[in-house]
């Protein structure tokens, strides 16, 4: 009888795991899950001797900043804001440094065969090597396009002839540029007088296409925005279905960017955010930056100021400049998810004071310029990615 008691329960067992496999499974240990991919950011150190401009010379407020093929820095300047004592002193408004911060060459300003701008405002140099520059003064309703020597190359659009947001001749107080190279287009941020993206190709002038916040087509007359109430300021509800923020660009559309893989990053400084299109013209999404920012307690209330991407292949990373909470946000490029940020607001290096453009230089180092008070130019160096505390 043992033998018999045995050998069924031996079989009755072989059933039980056999029916009940699955739930002595789950009695085992379960498997570790596979763990979260390290969040991660670049990190920047301030260079407190770059640049190192003559002794001869002196800021006014530097505006603007590209980075060429070279590595070097072409900084827009405006000499008509140097203090009344140091005029003697005003540097030209295109200024070249070299990666170390050498003083190359300067030049630019009013002459034959084209309008220089009222108020310098954009500067961008092309893969191809032409320098952009671009005004947002009353009558800059145009962009001039010179050599790297400073020869006058092309003029788009004409001083004073704007006729608003339908006008595809002229820009008004265009605020940025950049020619996405694929293609060979000239995107626009069109930027204190208008509220688009306007398109043109870059060699020819010729007009491609155009538009407003979330692809609308962009209107002059807008109602004042109404203030945004304090509870939908708060980050974690500034992005819901009843509340993606006005349907027009708030002046200034302030810059505009292209990706690698075909998407257009636009600054919309007023509407505190950064809007994603496709090189069409067609929304893809966007992200409120500094929200809660309203005057007087936060400046003039205006945040995103201009973007850049990191130098790795896949640009994972993109850089915000936040105007008046003087700092750079550091997103991920894909999600917008905000991963870190630096800097707050004064004169000491590292510190902002009125931030305006930025840029990066195939190394990794971010560039930031500095208008009203600030009259600077800043280098920050690239210093690797780093893990960022767990949450």
């Amino acid at each position: 009888m043992r033998l018999v008691t045995r050998s069924l329960l031996a079989s009755s067992v072989a059933v039980a795991i056999a029916a009940g496999a699955i739930t002595i499974m789950k009695s085992e240990a379960a498997p570790a899950p596979a763990p979260k991919a390290a969040r991660e950011a670049p990190r920047f150190e301030v260079d407190p001797t770059w640049p190192k401009l003559p002794p001869r010379y002196v800021f006014g407020q530097v505006s603007s900043v590209s980075i060429d093929d070279q590595g070097h820095a072409w900084v827009l300047q405006r000499p008509s804001t140097v203090r009344a004592d140091q005029k003697d002193k005003a540097a030209p408004p295109v200024i070249e440094f070299d990666e170390q911060g050498n003083f190359i060459q300067a030049w630019g300003g009013p002459g034959q065969g084209y309008d220089w701008p009222e108020t310098e405002h954009g500067i961008y140099v092309d893969p191809k090597g032409s320098v952009w520059i671009g005004g947002n003064g009353a009558t800059d309703n145009h962009l001039v396009k010179f050599t790297k020597a400073g020869k006058f190359v092309m003029q788009l659009g004409k001083k004073g002839a704007s006729k608003g947001n339908a006008d595809t001749v002229n820009v008004k107080q265009a605020a940025d540029t950049f020619v996405y190279t694929p293609t060979n287009e000239l995107f626009v941020a069109d930027g204190y007088g208008n509220r688009r993206v306007i398109v043109f190709d870059a060699d020819t002038g010729a007009f491609k296409r155009m538009w407003g916040a979330f692809g609308n087509k962009p209107a002059d007359q807008v109602p004042e925005p109404p203030k945004v109430p304090e509870d939908r300021r708060i980050p974690a509800k500034e992005l819901t279905d009843q509340d993606r923020g006005p349907e027009q660009f708030i002046n200034p559309v302030h810059a505009t960017r292209v990706s690698k893989d075909g998407l257009v990053y636009v600054s919309d400084r007023g509407g505190k955010r950064v809007q994603v299109f496709t090189l069409d013209g067609k929304y893809v999404t966007q992200k409120f930056i500094d929200r809660y920012c309203e005057m007087p307690h936060c400046g003039n209330g205006q945040t995103v100021a201009s973007t850049a991407f990191s130098h790795d292949p896949e640009q994972r990373f993109l850089y915000v400049a936040s105007r008046s909470p003087a700092r750079v946000w550091i997103l991920d490029r894909k999600t917008l998810e905000p991963l870190d940020s630096f800097g707050r607001n004064g004169v000491a290096p590292g510190e902002f004071y009125v931030m305006h453009h930025m840029n990066v230089d195939s190394k990794g180092n971010l560039y930031v310029t500095e208008v009203q008070d600030g009259k600077r130019v800043q280098k920050f160096e690239f210093k690797g990615i780093a893990p960022l505390p767990r949450r």
